[in-house]
């Protein structure tokens, strides 16, 4: 297949080439998902980049045909500045967004943004908008009750948690952390720059990656109020100039692995669940060994069945792709593989963990990839779907 096609033409001819196809009855192996983009409609250098928004997509996948998904587009959904990160309700009924601005309202911070989603026709329908609490937010996720989003401000260097009310909307902050302090690098490290957060599997703790302090810092988190209260110890250090951006827990939750924007580096970690401390124990390149051109990190997950890690490369343009030792937690390489575009912001994997989507940001498009569930090599399908400026994806399922 012919690659940068419009995602409906790519749809027709999945369907006329014989690659797997969705049954019509709906046969029990076949899941279907609607899959949010947020972009940035405004360019880090101020320019437009031709995005309106938030778009959809419908995609369906059989468990048991894995050549390709079949996916179409919805179009744009939500017209709304900047929606880079978004979250979505486990009942699927509900999406949130940051709009990473610097101002919002004649105040110093971006905004959370609430929609209902249609799940038969995939419409989004504006509920409210919040202040973040902050400029910039980058990074939206919720804890594991579902009833509070959190959210980190990169530009202000804080954290937020919001209540998520009865009728889907955001509520005021149950919680706000102003992060203090530099680090090694004055050039990005001249303040804090919150870049992640999320909450651990138990709920107990929150989470969150300071790109400017080179620190993890952990909170206790009270899910009956969303609260936040520093932990003892109260942070994780890292390496000066080191600026870790995303978390990714292995699903043994014994292991955590911070992806390093500066340093192009992944910190790997052990985790004690009771105490929520997390203790290093191996630093290990996201490049090929003689690389020498400009690359930040972005992105980072395992995989659900918790055997491989993946990065993304941006510079390399890149997934680097690490086997995860049961045992210990350490990483072994196993590879880079292009991103078959510019600046991988972003990737997810898909809810069967057979394919992976990578968001490539200054080439306007999302590249499709099979996962070898044996040894984590990744294959492209030829899918590439069109996007102005991707920056994080959500898969809601619908069926």
């Amino acid at each position: 297949m012919k690659k940068n096609l419009p995602s409906s033409i790519a749809l027709l001819i999945l369907l006329s080439t014989g690659l797997p196809c969705f049954a019509k009855n709906g046969a029990k192996h076949s899941n279907q998902y609607l899959l949010y983009v947020g972009t940035y409609t405004v360019g880090e250098h101020h320019e437009a980049t031709g995005s309106k928004g938030i778009y959809a997509y419908r995609v369906r996948e059989d468990a048991n045909a894995r050549g390709a998904l079949e996916i179409a587009s919805l179009g744009i959904e939500a017209e709304t500045p900047n929606p880079s990160f978004l979250a979505a309700d486990t009942s699927g009924h509900y999406l949130y967004a940051v709009n990473e601005l610097s101002k919002y309202k004649e105040a110093e911070s971006g905004a959370v943004t609430a929609y209902a989603i249609d799940r038969a026709t995939g419409k989004l329908t504006y509920l409210n908008e919040t202040a973040s609490r902050g400029a910039d937010p980058c990074y939206i996720s919720f804890d594991k009750t579902g009833h509070y989003v959190l959210v980190a401000n990169y530009t202000g260097g804080s954290i937020a948690v919001f209540p998520v009310l009865s009728d889907g909307r955001v509520g005021a902050a149950s919680a706000f952390v102003q992060h203090t302090g530099k680090g090694a690098r004055p050039d990005r490290q001249e303040g804090p720059h919150a870049h992640w957060i999320g909450t651990t599997a138990d709920n107990h703790f929150a989470v969150a990656a300071d790109l400017g302090l080179d620190e993890v810092l952990i909170y206790k988190f009270d899910s009956a109020t969303g609260s936040l209260v520093p932990n003892e110890p109260a942070f994780a250090k890292l390496a000066p100039g080191t600026g870790p951006r995303h978390i990714a827990f292995a699903p043994n939750n014994k292991f955590a692995y911070v992806v390093d924007e500066l340093n192009s580096t992944i910190t790997a970690f052990t985790y004690d669940a009771e105490h929520g401390v997390l203790s290093q124990i191996q630093t290990v390149s996201t490049l090929p060994p003689g690389f020498s051109g400009a690359n930040d990190t972005a992105e980072i997950h395992v995989h659900p069945d918790g055997k491989f890690l993946f990065a993304s490369n941006r510079g390399h343009n890149s997934i680097a792709v690490f086997a995860i030792d049961q045992q210990s937690g350490r990483l072994r390489p196993l590879g880079q593989y292009s991103t078959q575009g510019k600046t991988p912001r972003n990737f997810e994997i898909d809810p069967s963990g057979h394919f992976l989507l990578a968001a490539n940001e200054d080439s306007n498009n999302i590249a499709i990839f099979r996962i070898d569930s044996a040894t984590g090599q990744l294959t492209a399908t030829g899918q590439t779907l069109n996007v102005p400026a991707p920056v994080s994806m959500r898969f809601v399922a619908v069926q």
